[in-house]
């Protein structure tokens, strides 16, 4: 229990002043954003948004997985969500190896085999992006009144590129 003290005491100091309660779920900007578990990404800041404006939803490499996907069709049917960002970002670890360098490094690092792991590795970034952004504007449960775009974050000037 010891290896989350220090997360426990801040969530104490957190709740003693905690105003964010209340919030229905739904999403005050019609936002959501599908970007990389990067900590370098403060997705609800780089965009001028505040708790409850937003859906996020991260994964490495900032993908659209299946898992994204039901997210976002939930957001769109559920939750408000009237307009789609898919923001992978530069500098990103999932863009910047191989599946074969990964598998090596991560089974290095374990002493365990990892030969048969999927990272989803991302060779080329900014055909993906365009993938993804196709996925969700092609999805049959998402209408096509929902606006999607895909950016590229940079994390060195905060700033968005919009690609598609």
């Amino acid at each position: 229990m010891d290896d989350f003290s220090d997360l426990i005491a801040a969530n104490k100091t957190f709740a003693d002043d905690f105003d964010l309660g209340g919030f229905d779920g739904v999403a005050k900007a019609g936002v959501a954003i599908v970007t990389c578990m990067d900590s370098r990404i403060d997705p609800l800041r780089m965009l001028g948004l505040t708790h409850g404006d937003a859906k996020i939803f991260r994964n490495p490499g900032g993908r659209v997985t299946q898992a994204a996907l039901e997210a976002l069709v939930l957001g769109v049917h559920l939750l408000g969500v009237e307009r789609v960002l898919v923001i992978p970002h530069t500098r990103c670890a999932m863009a910047s190896a191989s599946e074969a360098e990964l598998r090596v490094k991560i089974g290095e690092a374990t002493g365990t085999d990892a030969s048969w792991q999927s990272f989803g590795v991302i060779t080329d970034q900014r055909a993906s992006l365009g993938e993804d952004v196709a996925k969700v504007r092609s999805h049959p449960l998402i209408p096509d009144s929902v606006a999607v775009g895909g950016f590229i974050y940079d994390v060195d000037t905060g700033l968005l590129d919009q690609q598609f």
